[in-house]
């Protein structure tokens, strides 16, 4: 697909590759580790795949990682699923994020920005002190290792201060941001049980006050496992009965005391639905997040302490959870809370701005829509310490990566980042020393075995193949939670190849070294990033009388966009008229969350299945996309193939 050699768009300089910090690293690794001394980023990967624990002992070692108990080898147990990483290490994930602050002091480790654009920083020193507070707090309260403790909360500093104290006493974190409904966090909180809630009592999006005490209150209701809610008065309000004053538990001046935990003890629980049943609770490792985003960040992102890191997230998004690790690497990391466009489209450009961003991050659908609605970065704001921009939530096209280097400056690294949630992290994407090609990730991350395989599992260039990963990452899941036997973690990615991770993107890997990503190989709903299963929009948009049966598809858009139509099937005497078309909407922004209210709502004859009652998700989306009925779907798998007609004419209008 992509043999023929094109210019890149941007090249690092001799002095920018020099000084980044892979570099570095591959001469001290190769001076330690076995790494090769020459042959650039690719010789390098090649090794960190081939040689796995050289590789993982390396990062480790060139990142200063404190193991209060010495591992007896880097990588136990090989088999996916299952790979055991550092037996017999322990260490705490927060004791090394807030590692810069005995020589930092007195500069920001956050600073936090609202929809006023004003930054407001907290020190290392500061952020530091609320943290022991709040974790004695917590332990005061009873909290244990293994405890899960909850955040409904926006992006700002307190969130990061609960998530941190979690790590530290060895509770397992876990949050919602609070645009999603009373329905969607029990889906998520229900399942792993929380002891402790933290939650604000609304917040501000788009100029306006969202109040969520009757949330809360229904949150409260719903999880008989609390202990203790505590109350953070984003907008002012009183503290509701029997919750606890965030500013009470983080007043203290106690240093924090970091239990040592098991290299695998689980540090947080995220979440990614997927098209039946209840969201996946996935549980990722203390130890195995803080290698991993040790390396995405030190050496691909090449963040460190001069560097101010921002991206454009909330917390119920992995990005968040990434974003917070920035402290790792010493890095100052930015808040934002508010509307991505608020009050005009280029509001992110002016956040990066006032606060000095190095490195700033968004997602793919933000930079297609400043491009169309004409908004110009670099004549409207003084953008001279931002070194790099990062796209992902979905792939950035190539006429996203012409307006950036149009828009913003020629000499700017432009990183398109593919990952997942289920890592937290990326399998491909920033590389400092690397060429950017229109439209292409720079390459894959290193210690990630990425291939792209065609069905039979063979693997293949140039060509668009299965996303696949046929080595361990530490940061991988180490189980789903409410998953005993492990057959719901085995069923999501290594039922198709046995013992190799497949994700559910189309990829090619390019003979240059490049990835393209082409979306989604299967019907999880990406909105601006943030993943939600069909099976969540169903069970709110069905409990309207109207509607006997639908079906929501996701689709990526050549031009960047993403069109999703909601398909549904009328009971009979219903009529999808504007109030009904309201109705839907209102249920899903209520109940799910505004950013699910679908594209299009479009009445359908019926609505296709299996021939075991499942709805066919995949092939109608196939179909949407323009892939023949013949190619799209098994026809002796299906309950009714004519109504795959309505879908495939549907396709064809639109085209």
């Amino acid at each position: 697909m992509s043999t023929a050699n094109p210019q890149p768009l941007w090249q690092p300089d001799p002095e920018r590759t020099a000084e980044a910090r892979i570099t570095t690293f591959q001469t001290w690794a190769a001076a330690r580790h076995g790494a090769p001394a020459d042959g650039g980023y690719a010789a390098l990967h090649r090794w960190s795949v081939d040689h796995l624990d050289s590789f993982w002992k390396a990062v480790t070692d060139f990142f200063d990682v404190r193991f209060s108990t010495p591992y007896t080898r880097v990588l136990g147990d090989r088999a996916m699923p299952g790979a055991q990483w550092f037996p017999g290490a322990t260490l705490n994930y927060a004791e090394h994020a807030l590692r810069a602050a005995a020589e930092r002091a007195d500069r920001p480790a956050l600073v936090h920005v609202d929809e006023t654009h004003e930054p407001r920083p907290v020190t290392w020193a500061e952020l530091r002190r609320q943290v022991g507070s709040l974790a004695a707090e917590l332990r005061a309260l009873g909290v244990r290792p293994g405890d899960r403790i909850s955040g409904y909360l926006p992006n700002i500093p307190q969130a990061v201060v609960a998530l941190l104290a979690t790590a530290a006493v060895g509770a397992v974190w876990t949050s919602c941001a609070p645009d999603f409904g009373a329905r969607s966090v029990l889906d998520r909180f229900q399942q792993v049980e929380p002891v402790v809630l933290f939650t604000v009592d609304g917040y501000r999006y788009g100029g306006k006050e969202h109040d969520r005490r009757e949330t809360v209150a229904e949150l409260r209701r719903e999880l008989p496992t609390l202990r203790a809610v505590v109350h953070i008065p984003l907008l002012g309000t009183e503290a509701p009965d029997g919750t606890l004053e965030w500013s009470a538990l983080a007043a203290g001046d106690t240093e924090p005391v970091f239990e040592q935990v098991p290299f695998d003890h689980p540090l947080w629980v995220l979440y990614s639905s997927g098209t039946t049943g209840l969201p996946k609770a996935i549980v990722q490792s203390q130890g195995g997040i803080l290698v991993e985003h040790l390396k995405q960040l030190g050496l691909h992102c090449d963040l460190g302490p001069e560097d101010r890191f921002f991206w454009y997230t909330s917390t119920g998004w992995m990005m968040w959870n990434f974003l917070v690790s920035g402290l790792l690497t010493g890095t100052t990391i930015i808040l934002y809370d508010g509307s991505p466009g608020f009050p005009d489209t280029g509001a992110q450009w002016k956040v990066a701005e006032r606060t000095g961003a190095t490195l700033y991050g968004t997602s793919a659908a933000y930079v297609m829509a400043c491009r169309k609605a004409g908004v110009h970065p670099a004549r409207d704001y003084d953008l001279s310490r931002v070194k790099c921009v990062a796209t992902t939530g979905s792939p950035l096209p190539p006429d996203g990566f012409r307006w950036l280097h149009d828009e913003v400056r020629d000499d700017l690294w432009i990183a398109s980042v593919s990952g997942g949630t289920d890592v937290c992290s990326c399998f491909a994407g920033a590389v400092p020393t690397l060429p950017v090609y229109t439209g292409e990730l720079q390459a894959p991350g290193l210690g990630t075995d990425l291939q792209a395989w065609d069905p039979s599992g063979r693997p293949v260039v140039d060509e668009v193949g299965e996303l696949v990963v046929t080595q361990p990452m530490p940061s991988m899941p180490v189980r789903f939670w409410n998953d005993p036997d492990g057959s719901r973690y085995h069923d999501s990615y290594f039922d198709t190849y046995p013992g190799v991770w497949r994700h559910g993107d189309w990829i090619t890997l390019t003979s240059r070294g490049t990835v393209i990503i082409h979306g989604r190989s299967d019907s999880t709903l990406n909105r601006q990033g943030v993943r939600m299963g069909s099976a969540d929009i169903y069970e709110v948009v069905e409990r309207l009388p109207e509607i006997k049966e639908s079906l929501v598809i996701g689709i990526e858009q050549p031009d960047g966009g993403y069109w999703m139509p909601l398909f549904v099937h009328l009971a009979p005497g219903a009529a999808l008229d504007d109030a009904l078309v309201d109705r839907i909407k209102r249920a899903i922004r209520e109940h799910l969350s505004p950013r699910h209210i679908p594209d299009e709502i479009i009445e359908v004859p019926g609505v296709p299945h299996t021939l075991t009652g499942k709805r066919i998700e995949v092939p109608v989306k196939r179909l949407l996309q323009g892939t023949p009925l013949e190619k799209a779907v098994n026809p002796g798998s299906i309950d009714d193939l004519a109504l795959l007609a309505f879908y495939e004419e549907l396709a064809r209008k639109r085209a």
